[in-house]
Formats: structure tokens, C-alpha cells, sequence
């Protein structure tokens, strides 16, 4: 396990319909890599329906949050889980206040066009997304890639992929390719490695 005297921290976002895959994948990985995740809840209730109706609680609500600032926001997929958190003004302000701060914004799947794209948060910056979401997106430059990364912005293109997203973002996170590629070998993922070219 990867350790460091300043331990990073990622907020996670949730909100009911989140893509459950993706959101676990990336818990699973970052927390194998001694990152801190804290699953934040988007919505009331701390007790969330995933996008396949499984129950999931959070750690915490994101009102409660404050001026606290993550190291990364990481924002999964799922139709109706990217529209809440799209439509919800303490997301879209806390997703602004860290990319303002310069910190990492990673949304994966439809999070990246409903979430960053429909609230004019990509900037003119390059980002992938899943399926045809990227042709209502008008801020933002779509490249199709397992993943985009451009300047604090790391994006995802959705489920199939998440893996390489979570491991990339650790890799980002701790700049530390050894223990991150050992860890891809640990559990036998052998698609992506620290500094291999998209």
C-alpha cells in the first residue's frame, strides 16, 4: 500500500441513479492506493438508490461539506444520477469552487456532458464522455479516448473503462507509477499502465 504523511482525499458525488460500477470501481482502487474517497450524498437522505436499485449509504452529505476542499471530485455516470447532480446548485458550486482552485475534476460517463457541459463548467477544455451526449455540449472540445485528461480535468468515457480511469487518477493523484502499476498487477489488470501512451 502506497503511504504518504499528507494523504490525498476525493470527494465522491452521488446522487440516486448513480452508476454503481463506476462509482465502486473507483472507491476500490483509490482506497487500494491509501486514498482517502468519502462518498458524498447530493441530495437529503444519506441512503442512496444506485441505477440498478441497489441501496448504498454515503458518508456524508455535501451541504455539510462547508469550505472544505478534496483533492479531487469525482463525479460517476448513470442517466438519472448525471441529471440530479447536474441540476443541483451545491454540485454545480462545489464542482466550480475546486476546479477554480485547480484541484482534479473527473467526471466519468454522462457526468462529464450532463454535469460539467450542461452547467458551462468544461471551459473550452478537451473531455470524453459516453455514448452521443458530447452533441449538446457547447463549452467544451469532445475527443474520442478511453480517457481525456487536460490540464485539471480528467475524464472518462464511461463503464467498460473505469478502471483505467480510477487507475490514472491515482497514478495523478500520487505520482508514484510503481506502487500504481503494482497494484494494477494485484488484481490482474493488465490494460493500463502509469505513463503508457492514449
Amino acid at each position: 500500500m502506497y503511504k504518504d504523511s499528507a494523504q490525498k482525499q476525493v470527494a465522491l458525488l452521488l446522487a440516486d441513479g448513480f452508476e454503481e460500477g463506476e462509482a465502486v470501481i473507483v472507491l476500490d482502487i483509490l482506497e487500494r492506493l491509501d486514498i482517502r474517497v468519502t462518498t458524498l450524498a447530493c441530495q437529503q437522505s444519506l441512503t442512496l438508490r444506485s441505477y440498478h436499485g441497489i441501496q448504498m449509504q454515503a458518508n456524508a452529505q455535501l451541504s455539510a461539506q462547508g469550505d472544505r476542499f478534496f483533492d479531487a471530485v469525482v463525479m460517476p455516470g448513470g442517466p438519472e444520477g448525471s441529471m440530479a447532480l447536474a441540476a443541483s446548485r451545491d454540485v454545480v458550486e462545489f464542482v466550480r469552487r475546486h476546479d477554480d482552485a485547480g484541484k482534479l475534476i473527473c467526471p466519468l460517463c454522462s457526468a462529464a456532458a450532463r454535469v460539467l457541459g450542461g452547467n458551462n463548467l468544461l471551459k473550452g477544455r478537451r473531455y470524453v464522455c459516453s455514448g452521443d451526449l458530447y452533441k449538446d455540449v457547447k463549452d467544451g472540445i469532445y475527443v474520442n479516448q478511453s480517457f481525456v485528461e487536460d490540464g485539471n480535468l480528467l475524464s472518462g468515457k464511461g463503464l467498460g473503462l473505469a478502471f483505467d480511469f480510477a487507475f490514472q487518477l491515482a497514478y495523478r493523484l500520487t505520482g508514484n507509477a510503481e506502487v500504481t502499476d503494482f497494484q494494477a498487477d494485484h488484481i490482474d489488470y493488465h490494460h493500463w499502465r502509469a505513463n503508457q501512451a492514449l
